[in-house]
């Protein structure tokens, strides 16, 4: 099937252009609608469920030469990304906040009116295309994070332990792990209306602690076998965790031209705010990745208060502590060390003590 326009060139010769088709979908987690565009207007315009093999279909019926197929970043943009494309389609994810202040200009907000929004930046080519993860970068991501919460769940649970059994006057000393069980059990002894509550809870617990074991066990073999990541861990500080999401997230260092780019990416550069005669620096810009920022943070806190091996980077954060305080040092130094870790990834060299990246 062709689109076209017919133009009379002579009396006996005649052409066929064909016009491209340019899609917007916006994807929600049932239903996906779908907008099409040719020749700077509207031309097509439908839903259907959110499968990536039915839209190919729509899209390949609706618009068989489509030029661009946008959508935003959202829960399901890297399984929709890396579908679409092996149906051949030309997708493309873009930011969804840059495609926020357009899509708010419309009157009304429906998702229908987004997708011809999308269907619209896309004719007109306006718009910020993301860089979409792989799934082994997106594996990692999720072991990280299902490790994560696995930690957080099993703190919120002693927590509760604690606060339950301190109603009763049974105040568990400090200890973690199987020094905090021995505790509780043998406080519960006293109180066995109070433990048949608890025990439940505490068996919960120690579940938790088990499976976030295994899913630790997991990270580790898996940042063993990774070249990338033994580079990264020569870095005092720098463990399985954040080596392993620094890879994740970087995934090719020739993504990033300049290393200094990466501490931006994160979102651990100042944001700027200038309009007629106000200009000054703001708080960090928190845009990016919140855990790998979290993770670099909290190796730089490492780095400037339990390593013992000085290095170029220690000593430059600690005089930096004396000039604009511990915080802001450590962010300062959570920055720098996101630039190194690129620059080590990128020429594959390890750690050295005596050198600072220029961030």
């Amino acid at each position: 099937m062709e689109y076209g326009l017919t133009i009379d060139t002579g009396p006996s010769i005649k052409r066929e252009t064909t016009m491209e088709q340019f899609i917007g979908l916006d994807v929600s987690l049932k239903d996906t609608f779908i907008s099409v565009r040719e020749g700077g207007q509207r031309v097509w315009r439908g839903k259907c469920p959110s499968d990536p093999k039915l839209i190919a279909e729509v899209i390949r019926k609706r618009a068989p030469n489509a030029e661009r197929v946008v959508f935003e970043t959202g829960p399901l943009s890297v399984w929709f990304y890396h579908a679409l494309k092996q149906e051949g389609l030309p997708a493309i994810c873009i930011d969804a906040r840059h495609a926020k202040a357009a899509l708010d200009m419309a009157r009304n907000k429906t998702d229908a009116n987004d997708a011809d929004g999308l269907a619209h930046l896309s004719e007109v080519g306006f718009y910020r295309e993301v860089r979409v993860k792989s799934f082994d970068s997106m594996l990692t991501r999720t072991l990280v994070a299902a490790r994560s919460q696995m930690l957080k769940a099993t703190t919120q649970l002693s927590n509760q332990i604690r606060g339950l059994m301190k109603t009763f006057g049974l105040v568990v000393p400090k200890g973690t792990g199987r020094v905090f069980e021995g505790h509780v059990r043998s406080l519960l002894t006293s109180n066995a209306g109070l433990e048949q509550i608890i025990l439940p809870v505490l068996e919960a617990w120690r579940g938790l602690r088990t499976r976030a074991a295994e899913l630790s066990k997991q990270l580790v073999a898996s940042a063993r076998a990774s070249e990338e990541c033994q580079l990264l861990s020569s870095i005092p500080g720098v463990g399985a965790v954040t080596a392993s999401s620094f890879v994740a997230a970087i995934e090719d260092p020739e993504n990033f031209r300049k290393s200094r780019s990466v501490g931006a990416w994160i979102g651990l550069t100042t944001r700027r705010y200038q309009s007629g005669g106000v200009d000054y620096d703001g708080h960090i810009s928190r845009r990016g990745d919140n855990h790998l920022r979290g993770l670099l943070y909290e190796a730089a806190v490492v780095i400037l208060t339990r390593t013992t091996a000085d290095s170029a980077l220690r000593i430059w954060g600690l005089k930096l502590k004396e000039k604009i305080g511990f915080k802001r040092a450590a962010v300062a130094v959570a920055r720098k060390l996101a630039v190194i870790m690129h620059t080590m990834l990128r020429t594959g060299e390890l750690f050295d003590r005596s050198i600072t990246a220029e961030a």
